[in-house]
């Protein structure tokens, strides 16, 4: 009957972030969080009774009267047509309920419910803005999460429904999966840990919501005082969901502002990873060097010259720098030497940094009064320097590494000798292990384990975009030192085949040649081990991009 009475648009829902649920996952929902006949029951987005009426039946089932539902079973909406239909819903069925047309974010919270359900609105935060923006962040602040600007709807609302529950109280909410995942999000994965006794999710590998791309993860969470751990359970549709709860549940330990990415990938595939990882033939990149973010310049077209600028303004080289050219498109195969260097110098790039001592040349001086006409020095990070044209560099890095890519992460060896600026990472190896780290570790990565921790540690960003920040580069799982070593030989053997289809952009291959040596021949994986830990790796690759195709720059 609910659907017969939706008045508005598909588009119109959309706006105000309604997207009704499924019955299977409402039903699922509230069986879960309604456990006596006496439960008051809250649904602060009730739409047209989606929650509402399984909560109604549910009540009555556990023997409430129809009366006592009615005075239970509370409600509200911001939009009055929807909040009509639903007494209309609840009628045709012989119940009733309390429900209030307002903003919930302007709802004091009274801690008096003994289960939260729906489904709340997601309005995104380009979209999310006004009085109903400011009013959702002062309800999270009140409970202690201070949220960013890029947070959308769903997160406040998440917060400010915790503050209905009793101690013993259960949450169960329909919320974007990007609570695994973004970097907003980390305040509400905090929150949740920190809020309740147990938290739940239960995720599904189909898109479950008829006609929307988001990704839904429902939360069961309960109880008070801090837990340590979430648990997951993965079902395929939401027809798979029965009316009991799922027996196995995969538990994670995140570490404190860690996100959640493990559990979208299956029980059996993460556990494998996991084991991998922390092995000793996995090593975090931290045991290999340290990561870093190059030099800042403050004004990338004044400090980077072309070679015919240099030459323009008879610049002397010992007040140059060779660098890397902002940016990493020429970043694609194993190694960066100086027949790259001095190929894309002749091309025209800006190869080359303006790098003055403390004694200037005359050129050097005509330059900076260049720089002056244009007001460089009234930028921010040349208006703190002292002189404002001296640019403070970074540690030359053994290995260059783009810190935004789509496919995959990349290490490239510095054959060229440059230093960076910003648009890249800089790894520095140790000195034990240089040699053999800055000749094999651009190859020996692209191996499967590799390539799924990327997606696991790393973020996902508009475009489907893969960002590593340092801290999250330093986390890379890498073949161990022990194990580079003794497969050096056969790795050296196919170095010039991998670099000759990285040019023809064929990663598969160059993984399957990476796997073959490192994980199968080497470390004796199993075809089937081997299967599972691919298969992760496409599926949050794919998730990633199909998120990034309606997203832009979120997280």
């Amino acid at each position: 009957m609910a659907e017969q009475l939706r008045s508005d648009g598909v588009e119109e829902r959309k706006a105000r972030g309604a997207f009704f649920t499924p019955p299977e996952i409402a039903r699922f929902m509230v069986d879960w969080a309604v456990r006596s006949k006496d439960d008051a029951v809250l649904e602060p987005s009730c739409g047209e009774a989606a929650f509402l009426l399984p909560a109604a039946q549910r009540l009555h089932e556990l023997g409430a009267t129809r009366r006592a539902v009615g005075k239970q079973l509370h409600a509200g909406d911001i939009h009055h047509d929807s909040v009509a239909q639903a007494h209309q819903v609840l009628a045709s069925e012989g119940f009733s309920a309390q429900i209030e047309v307002g903003d919930f974010f302007l709802k004091d919270s009274a801690a008096n419910f003994d289960a939260v359900i729906g489904n709340p609105p997601y309005v995104r935060y380009q979209d999310f803005s006004g009085a109903s923006r400011a009013a959702s962040l002062q309800a999270a602040l009140r409970q202690g999460v201070r949220l960013t600007q890029l947070a959308s709807s769903w997160a406040a609302f998440t917060v400010h429904a915790s503050a209905f529950l009793r101690p013993t109280g259960r949450l169960a909410l329909v919320i974007p999966a990007e609570l695994l995942s973004v970097k907003y999000a980390a305040q509400i994965r905090r929150f949740l840990l920190d809020r309740f006794a147990s938290v739940r999710l239960v995720l599904f590998e189909t898109l479950v919501f008829p006609g929307v791309l988001e990704d839904v993860v429902l939360l069961l969470a309960e109880g008070s005082g801090g837990a340590q751990s979430f648990e997951v359970f993965q079902a395929r549709t939401a027809q798979d969901l029965a009316t009991t709860l799922p027996k196995q549940w995969l538990k994670f330990e995140p570490a404190p502002d860690e996100k959640w990415t493990g559990a979208l990938v299956s029980s059996d595939a993460y556990r494998l990873y996991d084991e991998a990882a922390a092995g000793e033939d996995f090593e975090a990149m931290s045991e290999w060097g340290a990561t870093y973010l190059g030099a800042v310049t403050g004004h990338n077209d004044f400090f980077t010259l072309t070679q015919a600028d240099v030459e323009q303004w008879k610049l002397p080289p010992s007040e140059l720098v060779r660098i890397s050219p902002p940016g990493a498109r020429h970043l694609r195969g194993l190694s960066y030497s100086t027949h790259d260097w001095r190929a894309m110098a002749a091309a025209g790039e800006r190869c080359l940094l303006f790098a003055p001592g403390a004694e200037l040349s005359r050129a050097a001086r005509r330059y900076i009064a260049h720089g002056e006409t244009l007001g460089v020095p009234t930028g921010y990070k040349c208006r703190v320097r002292d002189p404002w044209w001296t640019v403070p560099m970074v540690a030359k890095p053994d290995l260059l590494m783009p810190y935004m890519n789509h496919e995959r992460p990349r290490l490239v060896r510095n054959g060229a000798g440059v230093q960076v600026l910003n648009s890249l990472y800089g790894v520095k190896l140790k000195v034990s292990r240089k040699k053999l780290g800055q000749e094999l570790l651009p190859l020996a990565m692209l191996n499967s384990l590799t390539l799924l921790g990327a997606e696991i540690v790393g973020r996902a960003y508009g475009g489907g975009l893969l960002k590593h920040e340092p801290k999250e580069a330093s986390r890379l799982p890498l073949p161990s030192e022990t194990v580079l070593a003794q497969v050096a030989t056969p790795l050296k053997d196919v170095q010039k085949a991998v670099g000759a289809l990285l040019a023809r952009n064929d990663l598969p291959a160059c993984v399957a040649i990476v796997d073959t040596i490192v994980l199968r021949q080497h470390l004796g994986w199993s075809e089937a081990r081997l299967g599972a830990i691919r298969e992760a790796r496409v599926a949050l690759m794919q998730r990633r991009l199909t998120r990034g195709k309606g997203k832009h720059g979120q997280d």
